[in-house]
């Protein structure tokens, strides 16, 4: 039997032209191509879900890493000369796994740190003489321009998750992951860590939250039996940049009331998501008082 080995005795060389030659022929192009693949999901012969993989595939190629990468304003940095306790609550607060680790300036990544490279001085005896220096990784550079697929391919072959971004100047523009390339294929792969659409606030550990920025003050209020004025401002986000004063970066924190507030996300604009750690008790939080 021939099966799907074309009549010139030649074999499609991809699983997307043995769908090809089954139906229309061999496309000429990626758009009657994709005319093909819908034709197919119109006939039941592909399911809605394959159908928008596929095309995301295909859209991959075209993408670059300065389309989807995390900017350097977002970027959650260990600091080389960090205390133990100082870099423990970056990643605790952040719930990350990798950390660029950043020298005397942000443009200086010295490499990335895993958080699991940190468990074995976990209560070690020489926590206070811990040096990030001697955990450290090599850090793997790419320029903005590349491509995913390419990038893909390289994270694939070096078992590398992260790259850090440079500008064509040479300075740090961003980081990429590669669960963001995977996402623009499968779309948004949530974690623990994730906030719902719907939902402004969520349970991380007993007395500590994720918010978003973008959470009323009057939920919050409600809540956690706050009293913050929504006067001013109607979201929480415009209170915390209140009291920092300035646009605050990731890793940032402020003490409100009875409340810290540690700025997990944010970009040259605004800020987006934050952790939140009660203070007081809970039959203390009435007593919060409006600033």
């Amino acid at each position: 039997m021939n099966g799907d080995r074309p009549s010139n005795g030649s074999t499609p060389r991809t699983w997307l032209e043995r769908i090809s030659h089954a139906f229309l022929g061999e496309p000429q192009d990626r758009d009657e191509l994709l005319a093909l693949l819908r034709d197919a999901e119109q006939r039941k012969l592909l399911d809605s879900e394959a159908l928008t993989m596929i095309e995301r595939v295909l859209q991959v190629s075209e993408l670059q890493v300065r389309d989807i990468m995390i900017s350097r304003a977002q970027m959650v940095v260990v600091e080389r000369d960090a205390s133990w306790e100082v870099t423990l609550g970056v990643i605790t607060e952040s719930g990350h796994s990798r950390f660029p680790v950043v020298g005397e300036s942000s443009d200086e990544i010295v490499g990335i740190l895993l958080a699991k490279d940190l468990l074995p001085s976990v209560g070690a005896s020489d926590e206070k003489t811990f040096n990030v220096a001697d955990i450290l990784r090599s850090a793997v550079f790419i320029p903005e321009s590349k491509r995913l697929n390419v990038l893909l391919r390289e994270f694939r072959s070096s078992r590398n998750h992260m790259a850090i971004v440079v500008d064509e100047y040479g300075g740090v523009a961003g980081l990429v992951t590669i669960e963001d390339v995977l996402e623009q294929i499968v779309g948004e792969i949530a974690d623990e860590h994730d906030i719902d659409d719907d939902i402004f606030i969520k349970r991380h550990a007993e007395n500590h939250y994720m918010l978003k920025a973008l959470t009323p003050i009057e939920e919050f209020n409600e809540f956690f039996g706050a009293n913050f004025s929504d006067e001013e401002f109607d979201t929480i986000g415009g209170l915390v940049m209140q009291a920092f004063g300035h646009l605050p970066k990731p890793g940032e924190a402020v003490d409100i009331g009875h409340f810290t507030f540690r700025i997990l996300h944010s970009d040259s604009r605004r800020i987006h998501l934050l952790q939140m750690t009660i203070n007081a008790s809970e039959s203390s939080l009435s007593s919060v008082a409006s600033d």
